[in-house]
């Protein structure tokens, strides 16, 4: 037996050892590169001569489709148009019927009816407590005079929602029942969708439907439908199967199971993918109010480009109290358990089955008819709203007096000394060797398919002459996962282990889950400036929580059976911990890692409106110039980067996981 093991043992260790000689000799034939750029310079910086124009190209086709199918942008510009009108005047304008002197104004919903029927809804889904919370987060917008604004953003949320959740299902079916054209054409397009950055997603419908706010809609309509889509074809594979072959049994047709039995069965997943779009389309929204989106967005946008962060504060909190209304209802129409309804309930008035949507009507028609009498129910007037934006300057005042310094010198520090060495590294990178090595990870994890996936997608990024650019993205982004892990997986950790902590970071990452992308950078931009150091700090707050929700996670889902397994063998807490849960969690961890990382990138790309040189600043210049091409090729290449640590993360989480 002793034999038998050390044999197996010897076999395992003799594929370890021939890795170790490759990487050692590939690495070493990199660092020849690099120590001899001056001989082949070319296989170090790709040569300006050899640059395949594809930008151009993508203009040109973009151009060729404005010129020649105008006619379909403005069809669909006009039908969209009809429902976000409604949705607009209904929350934020007014509906006005006629022309000239002889128009009649309706007005829109009243706040105060707003606010109410937020409360019910809370209260319907959640109880009084979840009912305070939501309609406190309508109350506190109308008290801070950010009204009009929210209402803006929330009518486009309104009508793009749905959409996505129609489109998203619809394409969900069609992947779940179509495995093959599922793996060939939807899940690649789900990747690139999910990976491209929002302002890529800007260009080319500024550039089709122009600057107004349908352009807005549909680019959210685009960005937010991936995770329904997802959440679908993971609902309807999670079904039991004793339901199918009941539904069989029963003698129901294929649309029949499929939408009497199957849809029902899979509700649950179905609401968790419903509030991801949510936060999605909240999140894009307020990106796509450059172009004409409005709402509170813009009024972030326009207070950050004239430095008033007192104003940008205030705007970034109203977005905050909107997404903590929005994800806390949706969360809580996915955890109600549905319950049946029998016949005599059917036969009650409709008052008496939904009291409390019938109370919320109510409210909102009194009080909007009140309005046309009562000003007040229209808007709070000024005399009666807060404002914050005075106590946000005198901060920044005080900080600036008292502890420009130390943060000074903190900037400087860690500039001079981690971010531009770690910047020069990269920059200066082979390109020929960057693809050679990323091509033998994925030889070495994922066998010929990946590693020509990872070279050729690498090589994107060089022969398009963006070599330099995706390098300075590589490194602001690695640096700031880096640290994100670096914190977010020790707590995890310490999570995992301690009860009372877990109930101390759990409301903390769940804040910090539902703040959207631009209110990250607000606060830092008071303490440091714009620059790669504000940049690096908001985007380790926005990518840490998936570190820590899955370490936290992953050694929870231990099972218990192995841990009483390990104490009966005599294990202590901390060999439990180290040699059983630690490692059985490795490939939750490595999820987490790897949903860092695209969230730092996704961040990354935001930071380029305060100061960063990297794609982002392209894809943000290309916006500015209406430049599709070199915008699109920009955002490709971002995604290409995230598409790389998405297969080799999850590539290494399969290996670990047939280790384990």
């Amino acid at each position: 037996m002793a034999l038998l093991a050390s044999d197996a043992r010897s076999v395992e260790q003799r594929p370890v050892q021939k890795w170790l000689v490759i990487w050692a000799a590939a690495l070493a034939a990199v660092l020849l590169l690099f120590l001899f750029r001056d001989t082949l310079p070319a296989a170090v910086q790709y040569p300006a001569s050899l640059v395949i124009p594809v930008a151009d190209w993508v203009t040109a086709v973009m151009v060729w489709l404005k010129t020649n199918i105008s006619w379909l942008t403005r069809f669909i510009t006009t039908v969209f148009n009809v429902p976000l009108d409604f949705a607009l005047n209904l929350f934020a304008k007014n509906f006005k019927i006629g022309r000239g002197l002889e128009a009649i104004t309706l007005p829109r919903l009243s706040w105060v009816g707003i606010c109410a029927a937020a409360f019910l809804a809370g209260r319907a889904f959640g109880g009084n407590r979840l009912g305070f919370l939501v309609g406190g987060c309508f109350l506190y917008i109308a008290l801070f005079g950010k009204w009009t604004s929210a209402m803006l953003t929330l009518g486009l949320i309104s009508i793009a929602v749905p959409f996505c959740i129609i489109a998203g299902l619809l394409v969900g079916i069609i992947a779940w029942r179509r495995p093959i054209l599922n793996r060939v054409l939807i899940s690649p397009a789900l990747d690139l969708m999910q990976t491209i950055p929002t302002f890529a997603y800007l260009i080319p419908m500024l550039l089709l439907f122009g600057n107004s706010p349908v352009s807005a809609m549909i680019a959210t309509a685009i960005f937010a439908t991936p995770p329904m889509v997802r959440a679908t074809m993971l609902g309807l594979s999670r079904v039991p199967s004793e339901i199918v072959d009941f539904s069989d049994m029963a003698g129901c047709t294929k649309r029949q199971k499929l939408w009497r039995v199957m849809i029902p069965s899979a509700r649950p997943t179905l609401m968790v993918g419903v509030n991801q779009v949510i936060m999605l389309a909240l999140n894009m929204v307020i990106i796509a109010s450059m172009i004409g989106a409005g709402g509170l967005g813009y009024d972030v946008l326009l207070a950050l480009r004239a430095l008033k962060v007192g104003e940008a504060m205030e705007a970034g909190l109203a977005i905050v109290a909107l997404a903590i209304a929005l994800d806390r209802l949706s969360q809580a129409m996915a955890t109600r358990q549905s319950t049946a309804s029998t016949d005599e309930a059917d036969a009650r008035p409709f008052w008496r089955r939904y009291p409390n949507l019938s109370l919320a009507i109510a409210l909102l028609v009194v009080t909007t008819v009140l309005s046309l009498y009562i000003p007040a129910f229209v808007q709070l007037p000024k005399s009666l709203t807060l404002s914050t934006a005075p106590i946000w300057k005198a901060a920044l005042n005080w900080v600036t007096i008292n502890l420009f310094d130390v943060i000074e010198v903190f900037r400087v520090t860690l500039i001079l000394y981690v971010l531009n060495p770690i910047r020069a590294f990269c920059e200066n990178f082979p390109w020929l060797g960057a693809v050679f090595l990323l091509g033998l990870a994925g030889f070495q994890l994922g066998g010929l398919r990946l590693a020509l996936t990872l070279a050729v997608l690498t090589a994107f990024c060089a022969v398009t002459g963006l070599w330099e650019k995706t390098m300075a993205t590589v490194y602001l982004c690695g640096i700031s996962a880096f640290i994100a892990c670096l914190i977010g997986v020790p707590i995890g950790l310490i999570a995992s282990r301690n009860d009372r902590f877990e109930r101390l970071v759990t409301p903390l990452i769940d804040t910090l889950q539902v703040l959207p992308s631009f209110c990250f950078i607000i606060p830092v931009v008071m303490l440091f400036r714009v620059g790669d150091v504000t940049a690096m700090i908001a985007t380790v707050a926005f990518a840490v929580v998936p570190a820590i929700r899955y370490t936290n996670h992953g050694i929870r889902q231990v099972s218990p059976s192995l841990i009483e397994a390990g104490l009966v063998s005599g294990c202590t807490r901390r060999q439990m911990f180290w040699r059983v849960q630690l490692p059985l969690a490795l490939p939750e961890i490595m999820l987490g890692i790897n949903q860092t990382i695209l969230m730092a990138l996704s961040m990354i790309i935001i930071c380029a409106m305060i100061g960063t040189r990297d794609l982002g600043q392209e894809v943000f210049i290309a916006l500015s110039k209406a430049d599709s091409g070199r915008g699109i090729i920009a955002g490709l290449a971002i995604a290409f980067i995230g598409i790389i640590a998405d297969r080799l993360f999850n590539a290494l989480s399969n290996r670990s996981k047939v280790r384990g």
